[in-house]
């Protein structure tokens, strides 16, 4: 049997096409770059920067764009093997809005349908998704048939191969809870931890999001996510609350995301770990909560203390909060160990918005150069930017409606809160 993967993540992916301005609304942004999108994508792209071997599992449309992010992907040093394409969907695009330090948002164009959310339960190669050593799925896929049998699928092999008497189970399975209510039906009514709110169960007969993500609960070992999105899984807002509660409904470790106030990290075993946000100059908090996903893999496969993996992630989302990039700017080992060292994050890469007689400058790519990875410079009309992710608060006063496009837009969104960086995380 081939070598398992160290990571193989299953999900969104999609192309960012940001701006490269930061304080500009999109009606006036003037340059944009496109980008490897999609947090499941994201956190493999995060993990096989530290070094480990990963795949993902996803689909795309048979496009220009789904082209693009076989290119991307192989770039980075992520296995795309598993990742086809759907004919009669176009590939997932993404916009978003710079407003440092923490109001990012995003702008989803997943219409008819993403092609991410035909992945097909017969299509997976459950022997590889059995032997990885983490899978790492999002309640994003649980929104929608076939992908919910899907995922679903792939969870109890995981399950089942931790069953008594085998001889080598997987390390991890981590369940990124991933709350987008309006990629569920429902759209942006919402879900109550209750499972009496809206989302899926809101008038389609189907049971509402909370019961989804209940049974996924019950096959992970690792769920992490942010207060949102623990209320929507288990009811509990308060953060020791949140992490009993789904320790009680099946994981081994609770990860807990605080935004400002940090990450709460519960093991089963008692072990508790609450570590503070480290200091960073926000540029661009659209991916940092991916960023987080890719280094907590990456510290469960080396099999460090609790307290350890966090403050590890925590630098790793920090890092890529200071940086305007998201894919190509998770970090490499050397940059998050220097990151502890120092205590503080200091931002790279900063872009002003330009004057009347200015025009956007380029900004300096941080970290090792993309040559040196092997992962792709960013392509478009220019260079950096990064991806999202979301949390569904209303873009402030004055910020400009969505302009049309060939296929409508989907809802705006905020990124979701953030890691344990104290910046925002997460990406489309």
């Amino acid at each position: 049997m081939p070598e398992p993967y160290d990571v193989i993540t299953m999900g969104r992916i999609g192309v960012d096409i940001y701006p490269l301005q930061t304080g500009v609304p999109l009606a006036k942004v003037e340059t944009f770059g496109k980008f490897l999108g999609g947090s499941p994508s994201n956190v493999a792209v995060a993990a096989a920067r530290l070094g480990r071997r990963t795949a993902v599992i996803t689909r795309t449309g048979q496009d220009a764009f789904g082209d693009y992010l076989h290119q991307a992907l192989a770039g980075f040093g992520v296995d795309d093997r598993w990742v086809t394409a759907v004919a009669r969907y176009p590939t997932p695009v993404t916009f978003c809005e710079i407003f440092p330090p923490d109001h990012f948002p995003l702008y989803f164009y997943r219409q008819p349908k993403a092609p991410d959310l035909e992945i097909h339960r017969d299509e997976l190669d459950l022997d590889a998704v059995r032997a990885a050593r983490v899978f790492w799925m999002t309640g994003t896929g649980l929104c929608a048939e076939p992908s919910r049998s899907a995922t679903l699928a792939a969870l109890r092999a995981r399950s089942a191969a931790q069953a008594p008497g085998e001889a080598q189970g997987p390390r991890a399975t981590i369940f990124d809870l991933d709350w987008r209510p309006m990629f569920w039906d429902g759209g942006d009514s919402g879900a109550q931890g209750s499972g009496a709110g809206g989302g899926e169960g809101s008038g389609s007969g189907e049971p509402p999001p909370i019961a989804r993500y209940r049974e996924a609960l019950a096959h992970a070992t690792v769920a992490v996510g942010n207060l949102d999105e623990c209320e929507i899984a288990t009811g509990e807002r308060e953060p020791y609350a949140a992490a009993h509660a789904l320790l009680a409904a099946g994981v081994e470790l609770a990860v807990v995301k605080q935004g400002p106030a940090g990450v709460l990290a519960v093991h089963r075993d008692g072990t508790t770990a609450e570590i503070p946000p480290l200091p960073v100059e926000v540029v661009n908090g659209l991916g940092a909560g991916d960023a987080f996903g890719g280094a907590l893999c990456h510290g469960l496969l080396a099999g460090w203390e609790t307290a350890r993996i966090m403050r590890y992630a925590n630098a790793a989302g920090a890092i890529v909060a200071s940086r305007l990039a998201c894919s190509s700017a998770m970090p490499y080992p050397h940059e998050v160990e220097q990151a502890l060292a120092d205590g503080a994050v200091e931002a790279t890469g900063t872009m002003k918005a330009p004057g009347p007689a200015e025009t956007a400058a380029t900004p300096e790519a941080p970290g090792p150069p993309e040559e040196a990875s092997g992962a792709p410079a960013p392509h478009g009309l220019s260079e950096a930017a990064g991806t999202a992710g979301p949390n569904n608060t209303p873009a402030p006063p004055g910020t400009p409606a969505r302009q049309a496009a060939p296929a409508p837009p989907g809802p705006a969104e905020a990124p979701r809160a953030p890691g344990s960086s104290g910046t925002p995380g997460a990406t489309p």
